[in-house]
């Protein structure tokens, strides 16, 4: 009976030590968190940019015109010609101008002495309040004459009514002009105006007086700001007009295509390469990082402002630790060992050749 129990009892300890065997059989074996290269930073404010493509116009662009008739006599200045306002630009013939400026002269020293002696024999009695009234009247007629004649003198020389570029002359010498005849077309380039076409989904976020950066398509830049938003969309694009104002001391071509970069409010965000972007599996785009407890996390993303050497992302924690190496062979929840830039010196993809890298989150 003894000898059974044993047996027995033996058989049951192998029983268990089998079935032991079995199950460690069974389980997987344990394996080693990746270690992944991690950055710490923080979050900066930046501010959201709009970039619009436009033109670049002159500030002012104007037809002179003749304000009397006459020969042209004298050209001052050629085509593309720079010139200061008040500069003379065509000289109009004379003719009998200067003839009758003296006779309004002497016109008016007669209506003044008249005048003068009116008053005297008024004062005396000898003659009436109309009669000195009418004296008054037509020696004001003949200052009024002397008037007009000085301003046809004037108008015959035609001048820059502001500084700019003379870009078209309408007039050649020996021909003769009326009073509103064009003779120069006459182009204000400073300060230089671009106008874009914001959409209406923007327009809101703009103010007047914001700063603005503008690159022209001749590879020059100019700082502006706004000045002139549309109080109303353009029929069919919807789109707003908005005026960059810029000043142009080299005088800048007008006429050039230019690229505007407004910016719009500011938040906080991360400075990262656009590297260590990935999409999860509904194609939503992010990036990795390591939480306190060691875990992955797939953090959703949104580029606000794209530069030369990286992006700005809003959506991760102010302060991140970002996985800047390995991020391909992890997914979201994962546990991992981290290492920093300056602590590693090894190859942080050993199990490449075992473990496929990761494009999407599962």
């Amino acid at each position: 009976m003894v000898i059974g129990l044993w047996m027995a009892s033996g058989y049951l300890v192998g029983d268990s030590q089998g079935s032991m065997a079995e199950g460690s059989a069974d389980e997987p074996p344990s394996v080693e968190p990746m270690t992944v290269e991690v950055r710490t930073q923080t979050a900066q404010r930046v501010s959201r940019r709009l970039e619009a493509q436009g033109e670049a116009l002159a500030n002012r662009r104007v037809t002179l015109r003749g304000e009397t008739s006459g020969r042209v006599v004298e050209i001052k200045v050629e085509r593309g010609a720079t010139v200061e306002a008040g500069q003379p630009l065509v000289e109009l013939a004379m003719n009998d101008r200067r003839a009758r400026l003296e006779r309004a002269r002497a016109l008016v020293a007669q209506r003044e002495a008249d005048y003068k002696a009116a008053e005297q024999l008024g004062r005396s009695g000898f003659q009436s309040e109309s009669e000195r009234r009418q004296a008054f009247a037509a020696l004001q007629s003949a200052r009024a004459e002397l008037e007009s004649i000085q301003e046809d003198i004037a108008n015959t020389t035609i001048r820059a009514p502001f500084a700019g570029v003379v870009e078209d002359r309408m007039v050649e010498l020996g021909d003769y002009i009326t009073a509103g005849d064009g003779v120069a077309m006459l182009v204000d380039k400073d300060p230089l105006r671009v106008r874009v076409d914001i959409a209406q989904q923007q327009i809101r976020k703009l103010e007047r007086g914001a700063e603005a950066r503008i690159e022209l398509a001749t590879g020059d830049s100019l700082t502006g700001r706004v000045t002139y938003i549309s109080p109303r969309a353009s029929e069919g694009t919807h789109t707003f007009p908005v005026d960059i104002t810029a000043a142009n001391p080299d005088g800048l071509p007008a006429g050039v295509s230019a690229t505007v970069t407004l910016p719009l409010e500011s938040e906080q965000a991360h400075f990262i390469s656009p590297a260590l972007l990935a999409l999860d599996t509904d194609g939503t785009l992010g990036a990795k990082t390591v939480t306190d407890d060691g875990r992955v996390r797939f953090n959703p993303v949104a580029i606000v402002r794209t530069e030369r050497d990286g992006v700005w992302v809003t959506g991760l924690p102010a302060q991140a630790r970002i996985i800047t190496r390995g991020q391909g062979f992890v997914r979201d929840g994962e546990p991992v060992r981290t290492v920093t830039a300056a602590e590693s010196e090894l190859d942080l993809d050993p199990a490449a050749g075992e473990r496929p890298a990761i494009t999407g989150e599962g």
